[in-house]
């Protein structure tokens, strides 16, 4: 599985975590940011979003302070459905209901052991497609 992962400086350190975590699972695709140093989230989201878009990944990671502000950002490309999710119940459901193909995490709200736990349950629950596929048709505007 390929995943593209992003974050601004206030998500740079679980970033990492994230990474060196998930390496020995999936191929990673790391979207920057690559330091602490202040930044504006909206550049690494669209990235993100992009490789969702192009198909290079089939899903992402975002992470900021609040998971607001990346999530928002995400939300503005076609195809794309960011879930925040900031325990692993709600990111089974943003699977398995709404078929989010991105999750945001709020950084300053969780631990690396929920934000790991939040991303297994992300990477691991399918669609279910079904009543759930009739609207996520809906979600984009026509």
């Amino acid at each position: 599985m390929k995943i593209a992962i992003g974050s601004d400086h206030a998500g740079y350190e679980l970033k990492i975590q994230l990474v060196e975590y998930l390496n020995k699972k999936v191929s990673i695709y790391d979207k920057g940011t690559f330091s602490n140093d202040s930044t504006d989230y909206p550049e690494f989201a669209h990235a993100v979003a992009n490789a969702i878009e192009s198909g290079e990944v089939e899903l992402g990671i975002l992470i900021c302070g609040s998971a607001n502000g990346v999530a928002m950002t995400a939300n503005k490309h076609d195809h794309v459905r960011c879930a925040i999710c900031w325990e692993k119940e709600i990111a089974e459901l943003a699977r398995a209901h709404n078929d989010a193909n991105i999750v945001a995490l709020p950084a300053r709200f969780i631990s690396v052991q929920k934000a790991k736990d939040i991303v297994d349950a992300f990477l691991n629950t399918d669609f279910e497609g079904g009543r759930h596929q009739r609207r996520v048709s809906k979600i984009g505007i026509v």
